[in-house]
């Protein structure tokens, strides 16, 4: 007899803790599977950082800053190449991060801004990758940026999250206030007034969290505000206050007169706060039980930010729009020093981190991501998979070195493996690929959006 039984019932039900419990309308008892031995469980730190272009950190060829921590996580672990966001935009991204799916199933396809209605966010249906640790024995966090709603109905903590602590959307480093000018910083569910700069917040609350929680299995998400801007420095003073309006261009950037500078020095300081980060997962015995994953939302703005050798910046579709620096870091599981150019996107992360953790979404998850660990763990190749990108009236599918672009009626077709930097269109050469690429895209756009459960508003 088919159950009743919800995702969110299946996931509290298949908790470690789980004790029997009947399922409604059928003669089934759940019961909770007989002990095993104990197996250590991983610990998972994600860390993400906001608008980090390609090219802005030491180990993908950045000059700009000094990044002595993150390089040192790409020394002793595995470097991404052809690593990217699923979206070119924030929210986007982050909704298929949290979800293991194209964000397009869950309608957060752009960013969710700041109008006056703030009533709209993804839905609560979604089951995120908390959930599922959360079911399978682990404690969980989230201390930064959220950004799929803006209302406390929202919350991280609605959505698998034990504690929040951080911001809905972008605010002042400083005063935490949004460039509407109201206050954006909170715990849980309920604004709460801190003193001290964001990016610093956010290190010290994970710090102490890991700290509290070593002895038993966390999940640790840390969605960094930095670099988006306003582009302000560690000791640059506040630019937004309550009930003042600062979304005009003029003023959303901040008041430093030299944003490469403050860029500079916000890179800086995400770079220390990882190093703090990996610092006390050390000093707490955690090192080899713990695999750390850093990665970017999306690429850099192209005001301040490097591409590297890629062409484009967020917003765009081009590769400097969602190609971005990742690296995986586990000491004894991933080999030090090894460099992987297989295409990823951030939705894999979700598979990758369920299976270290031995936990299963409900059956009627269908993920798109796949899992990772046998490309971190064993250097395996990935299967052959078309992925694909939707921003906006632009769209792109990608198999293998071949790039479609599609920009309204027109079709642009790369080689990346000959042409990275996107110079050279050889859709007239290649015909037969173009119409291809064109119907798998248009194939997708369809099988995504079928049936979409589309932000609440």
């Amino acid at each position: 007899m088919k159950t009743n039984l919800s995702r969110r019932d299946f996931l509290r039900m298949t908790g470690a803790a789980a004790a029997a419990v009947a399922v409604p309308g059928c003669d089934i008892v759940l019961k909770p599977a007989a002990e095993k031995k104990s197996i250590k469980k991983p610990n998972i730190v994600l860390i993400l950082a906001d608008d980090l272009g390609y090219g802005d950190i030491g180990c993908y060829g950045g000059r700009h800053a000094r990044t002595p921590n993150i390089d040192a996580l790409a020394r002793r672990g595995m470097k991404f190449t052809d690593f990217h966001s699923n979206g070119p935009m924030c929210s986007p991204t982050r909704a298929a991060l949290l979800t293991g799916r194209y964000q397009q199933r869950a309608g957060v396809e752009t960013v969710l801004g700041f109008s006056k209605d703030k009533s709209y966010g993804m839905s609560l249906a979604e089951v995120t990758f908390a959930e599922v640790l959360k079911a399978a024995g682990y404690t969980t966090a989230l201390f930064g940026k959220w950004h799929t709603g803006h209302l406390p109905e929202f919350a991280p903590t609605k959505q698998g999250f034990d504690m929040f602590r951080g911001l809905y959307g972008g605010i002042d480093y400083h005063s935490h206030v949004n460039r509407t000018g109201c206050e954006n910083w909170w715990k849980n569910e309920k604004l709460a007034s801190e003193e001290g700069y964001v990016t610093e917040l956010i290190t010290r609350h994970a710090q102490q969290f890991i700290e509290e929680n070593k002895n038993r299995p966390f999940c640790l998400y840390l969605p960094h505000f930095a670099v988006h801007f306003p582009w302000q420095g560690p000791k640059d003073k506040a630019d937004f206050a309550v009930g003042v309006d600062n979304s005009s261009p003029e003023k959303k950037y901040g008041s430093r007169k030299d944003k490469k500078a403050a860029y500079k020095e916000m890179i800086e300081s995400l770079d220390a706060g990882v190093g703090r980060i990996i610092t006390t997962v050390k000093r707490a015995g955690l090192e080899r039980n713990t695999l750390v994953f850093f990665a970017s939302d999306n690429g850099g703005h192209k005001m301040v930010a490097s591409s590297g050798p890629l062409s484009g910046y967020k917003g765009s579709l081009l590769e400097g729009g969602h190609r971005v620096p990742a690296i995986a870091y586990w000491p004894g599981k991933i080999k030090p020093r090894s460099v992987t150019h297989e295409t990823v996107m951030t939705m894999d992360l979700f598979p990758t981190m369920a299976a270290a953790a031995g936990a299963k979404p409900p059956p009627d998850v269908k993920l798109d991501g796949v899992n990772l660990l046998g490309l971190l763990l064993e250097g395996k190749k990935l299967p052959q998979r078309t992925l694909f990108w939707r921003y906006k009236k632009n769209g792109v599918a990608r198999a293998g070195p071949w790039k479609l672009l599609i920009r309204g009626k027109n079709h642009h077709l790369y080689n990346l493996d000959d042409d990275l930097g996107e110079k050279n269109d050889v859709a007239a050469i290649f015909p037969d690929k173009v119409e291809t690429l064109k119907t798998e895209f248009f194939a997708w756009e369809k099988e995504v959006t079928d049936n979409v459960k589309w932000v609440r508003k």
